[in-house]
């Protein structure tokens, strides 16, 4: 049975192999531009800063170099039910420097499209056990994000030899390149 996560709690991730399933869909009365969010992955070490440029796993960066974190793809349009894109994630093969994964959503070319995360809607991020294809957690996104660009979802991180989520959703207005600021 998955744990339904509120804003700032954490859970314990007992499966070394899951997936990060990241879903939503766009109010109808958008701005008539179609959306294209992108999920992003910060593989970071204890100072937390991506290890290097290719522990920053994105639509052109598919794979981190120890393989534990893969991208399944972009999603150009959200459309559908379900998850809209998807990490798979292997903790069996993280690099022993990794001690966070970070997960940020931003808005493809959000300024020239003037679009921002309120006209985005039922935004969740949810962990699957590889093993069972069970639900282990799920954090719907409940706030309106009306002037954010991009959104940490959540977080893993390690603590001793236990891998936790945090349900984060903080937004920021602006866009990859503000949490590359942040991470590099």
């Amino acid at each position: 049975m998955a744990i339904n996560l509120q804003k700032g709690q954490r859970q314990a991730i007992n499966a070394p192999k899951f997936t990060i399933g990241l879903g939503w869909d766009v109010n109808s009365s958008s701005t008539g531009t179609s959306f294209d969010l992108d999920a992003s992955i910060f593989v970071m070490g204890d100072n937390k800063k991506l290890l290097s440029d290719q522990h920053f796993v994105f639509y052109n960066n598919l794979v981190s170099p120890d393989g534990s974190v893969e991208h399944t793809g972009d999603n150009l349009t959200g459309e559908g039910g379900g998850d809209d894109e998807q990490i798979k994630i292997d903790l069996s093969k993280a690099d022993s420097k990794v001690t966070e994964i970070c997960v940020v959503v931003t808005i493809h070319d959000a300024e020239t499209r003037r679009q921002n995360f309120g006209q985005v809607r039922n935004s969740y991020v949810r962990i699957v056990d590889a093993a069972t294809n069970e639900v282990i957690l799920k954090y719907e996104l409940e706030e309106d994000f009306s002037i954010e660009t991009a959104v940490e979802f959540g977080r893993i991180y390690k603590r001793g030899d236990e891998w936790k989520f945090e349900a984060v959703g903080v937004g920021m207005k602006g866009g990859l390149q503000d949490y590359l600021n942040k991470y590099n």
